[in-house]
This record gives C-alpha cells, sequence and structure tokens, in this order.
C-alpha cells in the first residue's frame, strides 16, 4: 500500500520538480560539474605552454561562437572575420597604452578599454552591415575578404596607431586591483604568472558567451536566423525582417570577434599584423565546420581543435614522423597542421555534415534507445 501511495505522490509531483529531478540524476550534469571543477583547479597543475595553449582555444571559441552566430545560424558567409579580431586587439591597445612608448595611448582603465574595443568592432560590423545587406553567397565572401586586405594594409602603414610591421605592446589587464601580468602571485603556495591569472579571466568570458549565444539561437532571434539562411524569401513573406536582422547578426558575429581579439592580445601580450590575415579567418571557418555549423557546442569543439593542434604537433615534433623544426627539413609543425584539419574538413562534408556535435548526438541516441531496450 506505501509503495502505490508513493508512486501516486510521484505522478502527483508537479512537472517543474520532476524536470528539476530529472536535471539531479542526469549523469551529464556530474559530468558537467566535473569539468567545471577540473577547469578550476588546471592552473595549479599545469605548466605555462599548457595553460597559454587553453588560452588561445579559449580565444578562439570566442571568435568561432561569433562566426557561427552569423555563418552556421544565418547563412552569412564571412571570410572577414581576422579583421574583426584586429579592430579588438589594436582597439584595446590604443584605450589602454598611456603613450609612453613613442604610439598613440588614451591611458584609459584597461577594463574600460576591453569594453570599448569589443564596441568598436561591433561598429565596425555595423558599417559594414549595409553592404552584408544587400551581399549574400560568394559574394558577401568576397567582400568579406576585402577587409583583410583593407586590415592589412592599416595595420602595416599606421604605425602611430599599431606600430607597422613590428607591432606594438599589449598593456596587461588591471581588474580589481589585480594586475595581470608576470608578477608571480602566490595562491595556495602555487606561483600564478599572466597565463595563471588570465585563466579564470578566459573561462569567464567563453562562458558568458555561450550562454548568452545559446539563449539567442534557442529563442526568437534564433528561430528568425534560421529563417532566413534556409529561405530568405519565406522569411520576408511570414514577417521576419530580414535586413534588421542580417544586420544585428553581422554587428554581433564582430562583437565576438573583437572580444576575441582582445583575449588574443592580452596571452600573446604583443600584437602584429602578420597574425590577423587570411589563413586566420579560413581557419575559424574549418573550426565551425568541423565543430558544426549553427551550434554553440560545435563552435566550441572546433575551436579547440583547430588550435591546439599546431600547437600540440610543435610540442612534439621530435617524435612524429615526417613533422620536425621549422629549417630542419620535414613539415613544418604549422604546415601539417594546416594538412591535417583541412582533410578533416573533407571527411566531415564527406561523411558527417553536422560535424562533431551532430556524431555526439548520434551516439547519444544511440545509447538511449538501447538502454529503452
Amino acid at each position: 500500500m506505501s509503495e502505490v501511495l508513493g508512486r501516486d505522490k510521484a505522478h502527483e509531483a508537479p512537472p517543474g520538480t520532476r524536470r528539476r529531478t530529472a536535471r539531479l540524476t542526469d549523469p551529464r550534469s556530474y559530468a558537467l560539474a566535473a569539468a567545471v571543477v577540473l577547469l578550476l583547479a588546471l592552473p595549479f597543475y599545469l605548466d605555462r605552454f599548457w595553460l597559454q595553449a587553453g588560452l588561445f582555444a579559449m580565444a578562439a571559441a570566442i571568435g568561432a561562437i561569433g562566426i557561427n552566430l552569423l555563418t552556421g545560424a544565418t547563412g552569412q558567409l564571412s571570410m572577414g572575420h581576422a579583421f574583426f579580431l584586429a579592430v579588438g586587439a589594436y582597439s584595446y591597445c590604443v584605450f589602454a597604452a598611456d603613450g609612453g612608448d613613442g604610439l598613440t595611448g588614451l591611458g584609459l582603465p584597461t577594463w574600460l578599454a576591453a569594453v570599448l574595443a569589443v564596441l568598436v568592432a561591433g561598429v565596425a560590423g555595423g558599417l559594414f552591415s549595409p553592404i552584408s545587406g544587400r551581399l549574400s553567397g560568394a559574394y558577401l565572401g568576397i567582400a568579406t575578404l576585402a577587409l583583410v586586405f583593407i586590415g592589412q594594409h592599416v595595420m602595416f602603414n599606421a604605425h602611430d596607431l599599431t606600430g607597422g610591421a613590428n607591432g606594438r605592446d599589449v598593456p596587461p589587464l588591471n581588474l580589481f586591483g589585480l594586475t595581470f601580468d608576470d608578477r608571480e602571485l602566490l595562491v595556495a603556495a602555487v606561483p600564478f604568472g599572466s597565463a595563471e591569472k588570465l585563466w579564470y579571466v578566459g573561462l569567464a568570458v567563453l562562458l558568458a558567451g555561450a550562454l548568452f549565444a545559446r539563449g539567442v539561437l534557442r529563442g526568437r532571434p534564433g528561430r528568425a536566423m534560421n529563417a532566413i539562411r534556409d529561405h530568405r524569401i519565406a522569411a520576408g513573406v511570414i514577417g521576419v525582417p530580414v535586413a534588421r536582422h542580417r544586420a544585428a547578426v553581422f554587428v554581433l558575429s564582430s562583437m565576438y570577434a573583437g572580444l576575441a581579439g582582445v583575449l588574443l592580445a592580452l596571452v600573446f601580450q604583443r600584437t602584429v599584423p602578420d597574425y590577423f590575415g587570411i589563413t586566420l579567418s579560413l581557419e575559424y571557418l574549418a573550426m565551425i565546420v568541423i565543430g558544426g555549423l549553427g551550434s554553440v557546442s560545435g563552435a566550441v569543439a572546433g575551436a579547440v581543435f583547430v588550435s591546439l593542434l599546431p600547437q600540440l604537433l610543435t610540442r612534439y615534433s621530435d617524435a612524429l614522423p615526417l613533422v620536425s623544426a621549422p629549417g630542419t627539413g620535414g613539415i613544418a609543425p604549422g604546415e601539417a597542421s594546416r594538412y591535417l584539419y583541412g582533410a578533416a574538413v573533407v571527411l566531415v562534408v564527406l561523411f558527417l555534415p553536422g560535424g562533431l556535435v551532430r556524431m555526439a548526438a548520434r551516439r547519444r541516441v544511440t545509447t538511449h534507445s538501447g538502454e529503452e531496450r
């Protein structure tokens, strides 16, 4: 009798309570909690190489989320993502530097400089959005590609702003009285340098960016973006303001790129024009194709794969066949990484159109169906 009453009470539980109970018993919740604890503990155990590699992956993931909103969710092909990363990186330097090195600097608080740099990147995207609203497909891709060449010309020649070919130093971030530079700070008897300090900033920024993008994709804006991607004319017929949404997504994607550029500048501690070239834009397209178009988790997965691969090849070049340090006769790690993730793009397009995320989703579906049987 008590078992019957217990079952009746369980059936009478409100839907919200049942959903919360399901979340608590879901193994993925425990896996996520363990992953968060692990990420928070890593700076206490990893050396500088691995921390910097992780920070590069975080910055790449932020930028990949932005271009996935634009290309994956809305269908606007962009090959100029590197330009907006450069806008964010150099704008931060201009706003935060004090001009002591002979270059232009406004000497603003670094946290304010970071915010303004992201806004400037958004403004740059807004200035280009009328063009993006009129073009689509390969035409838009070629137009955005022109931004990279324009940006390269400005970065090499506007010496007072960018430092020219040699670049310029990046002022360290100062937040709540803590300076994120290489001066060591002891935390639980572990010396924290710039990489350890920036690790938590990168995690916080990536988490906030991913949650915001996920909310956008799951809400009405996301449905409108998908409608525009699938059929722009039909979306306009059913009442979606196509031009406004395309412009807004371009601005939002540019702001994500600017934020990624600021984080990259803080990690590199120096900005150089050569980094923000066409190769970087192509890498971001590879990230979202490999990870999965239109998915936040796919953008993160693809960014981790593409950004970590060259660093791992460089780290272990002595133990890998055909891969060796530049100038020693073999394939340089950077070239080998491009071959590998280029091959990964081809394989994903041919055999896994949904990317790595779709493969993981299929495995979950297969596992759940097997458990139900």
